[in-house]
C-alpha cells in the first residue's frame, strides 16, 4: 500500500447531483472525502429527503467550511450555523439549508448513509 496518496475533487471518484447540489467524493486508500456545494434555497428535507426517503439525514459528517453559511437542527431540537473557517460535526438525525445568497462549500469526510 503506497504511504502517500492525493486526489483532485475536479476528477472525482463518484459524482452525485441532486437538486441544487454537487458533491465530488474522492477515496484515498479507503477514507472517503466530499467537496460538498449546495446552492442558496438548498435543503436537505427539500432536495434529499425525496431521494433518502428517511426523515432526516442519517450521515455522520465531520468537515470544515470552505465559504457560505448553512443552519441545522437536529432531531434532539438542537440547532447549530457554521460558517467559513467552521470545523464541524454534525451527527445522524439533522435537516439543513443554505443561509444567503451564497453557495455553501464544505469539505467532509463524510459516511454516506
Amino acid at each position: 500500500m503506497a504511504t502517500l496518496s492525493k486526489k483532485n475533487f475536479s476528477n472525482p471518484d463518484e459524482k452525485l447531483t441532486p437538486e441544487k447540489t454537487d458533491m465530488r467524493i474522492v477515496d484515498l486508500a479507503g477514507t472517503k472525502m466530499a467537496r460538498i456545494e449546495v446552492q442558496p434555497g438548498w435543503k436537505w428535507s427539500e432536495c434529499i429527503k425525496p431521494i433518502k426517503k428517511t426523515e432526516s439525514c442519517e450521515a455522520k459528517h465531520i468537515g470544515i467550511v470552505q465559504s457560505g453559511r448553512m443552519k441545522l437542527k437536529h432531531k434532539d431540537g438542537s440547532e447549530l450555523e457554521v460558517g467559513p473557517g467552521d470545523a464541524y460535526i454534525f451527527e445522524p438525525g439533522h435537516d439543513a439549508w443554505v443561509l444567503g445568497d451564497e453557495a455553501f462549500i464544505g469539505f467532509d469526510l463524510t459516511q454516506l448513509a
